[in-house]
């Protein structure tokens, strides 16, 4: 198990590395060979059984030396960014639809969420967001205002928008195919 847990640990460190050359590439293929070789000791031990063992993650090492060779060092890029902000824009509004004819619903659920995340920077920004609901209203009732907070520096407006709207450039089609649900057509949107 110890030298299963080196030959990861040997994988993970020279894929981390700024810049990989030819001799790395040779190491991470024997640290990765070596990981593949000694990961064995945990098939009948702790409950796993079965000629293959699928260890987290582990599928995606195969194909790490490949795509340093084409698109070089990924220098401790972790792919987790990416998982984060598909569970947000895929999963939940997934999960939230009926799953008949669900794009239209996944759409409009990401749109929904931006406005209440937008309205709710706004309400903090001018002091709606302080307390609770009934000391809201209890100030409210006695005649109180909310008050607005100062913006620091870094949030005032400077006149700039993040996204002033679609990218000049040529338009492309595009598609997008849902999985086939049993008993029910694929459904294929154009622009």
């Amino acid at each position: 198990m110890i030298k299963c847990l080196l030959a990861f640990l040997d994988f993970c460190y020279i894929a981390r590395r700024n810049f990989i050359t030819a001799t790395d590439l040779v190491e991470l293929q024997d640290a990765l060979d070596r990981f593949h070789h000694h990961r064995e000791i945990f098939v009948g031990t702790a409950g796993v059984t079965g000629e293959r063992i699928s260890l987290p993650r582990q599928h995606a090492l195969m194909h790490y030396i490949r795509s340093i060779r084409l698109f070089g060092s990924p220098n401790g890029l972790c792919s987790s960014i990416t998982e984060s902000k598909h569970i947000k824009a895929v999963k939940e509004p997934w999960r939230r639809s009926s799953r008949y004819k669900a794009l239209f619903q996944m759409l409009q659920t990401i749109s929904r969420m931006e406005k209440l995340a937008a309205a709710r920077g706004l309400f903090t920004r001018f002091g709606m967001m302080d307390g609770t609901t009934a000391e809201y209203t209890a100030m409210i009732l006695s005649g109180g205002q909310p008050q607005p907070r100062a913006l620091p520096p870094a949030e005032a407006d400077d006149g700039e928008d993040e996204d002033s709207g679609p990218a000049p450039g040529p338009k492309s089609l595009s598609s997008i195919e849902l999985a086939r649900t049993p008993g029910m057509l694929c459904l294929t949107l154009s622009e």
